[in-house]
């Protein structure tokens, strides 16, 4: 079992929480004193961390909300802090990388040596080999995109292929695929169907579940879909509803109330 795989179930059970927050940091959505710090990402995420750090199995920073600021210091100042504080709690890195050969191979050393996530998302649109430069490295976890929560999912990932949806062939492959038990899934919320196909194919596998809160998730079905054997088995993200619970001075005291009542409805 990897790494990976042995903090998130140990996590849930030390947290009684299948609760993910997703760390995306928007400036123009933060309190002005916030914008005054140096790094004021960074603090913003501190703060976010330290108040709703009881109440989570993971945090789940997006990269695109770094790079596309050039606050990639940012991001690694803030994994490097849960790494410090909080090293029980593991850190996804949704990047959702997906390419072939080296270049792979490459996106796999930013992920797990540059940031030091604990797991990534991945694309496998090009394929089981475009997978293999992540899987390899046994410890980490790698999260394969399977049926996403966007409207637009249906264009590809419903297409009959031999008679099943192409989001089942997607994972199939990856319980094959799945040889050092390091692999996840991503079923969106507001696809109940699909979460719960995709839980009879992968068994026991975790599932990363975004849409919940802003996006329109019902988490009630979430939960009856979507839960393994163990009672556990899923990583359900919120990211707006619990970092701009507020707008004031006080964000992070009501984003620790928005993730413990979250975390309360999943008991």
């Amino acid at each position: 079992m990897s790494h990976f795989i042995e903090l998130l179930k140990t996590r849930w059970e030390t947290s009684k929480s299948m609760l993910c927050v997703g760390l995306d940091p928007d400036t123009e959505r933060f309190p002005e004193f916030i914008l005054e710090h140096e790094c004021p990402i960074f603090t913003f995420n501190q703060a976010i961390i330290d108040a709703t750090q009881q109440y989570v199995c993971a945090f789940k920073p997006q990269i695109a909300h770094y790079s596309a600021l050039g606050a990639e210091d940012e991001l690694e100042m803030t994994i490097d802090y849960i790494k410090e504080y909080y090293p029980e709690i593991p850190v996804i890195l949704d990047a959702k990388r997906g390419d072939i050969g080296s270049t792979a191979e490459k996106y796999a050393m930013e992920a797990f040596e540059r940031y030091g996530a604990d797991a990534v998302t991945v694309n496998p649109y090009l394929g089981a080999d475009s997978l293999e430069p992540f899987i390899k490295h046994e410890d980490c976890g790698v999260i394969v995109l399977c049926h996403t929560s966007n409207p637009g999912a249906k264009d590809v990932q419903q297409l009959d292929v031999h008679g099943k949806p192409l989001y089942e062939h997607i994972a199939q492959l990856c319980v094959g695929l799945n040889k050092h038990n390091n692999l996840a899934l991503v079923v969106g919320a507001t696809q109940i169907d699909a979460l719960r196909n995709v839980r009879s194919i992968a068994n026991d596998m975790p599932i990363l579940v975004p849409g919940i809160g802003a996006q329109g998730g019902d988490l009630a079905a979430v939960l009856e879909a979507g839960r393994a054997g163990d009672g556990y088995g899923l990583i359900i993200n919120a990211s707006r509803s619990i970092l701009y619970a507020s707008k004031g001075n006080d964000f992070a005291k009501k984003a620790g109330e928005e993730a413990k009542a979250l975390q309360m409805a999943m008991g």
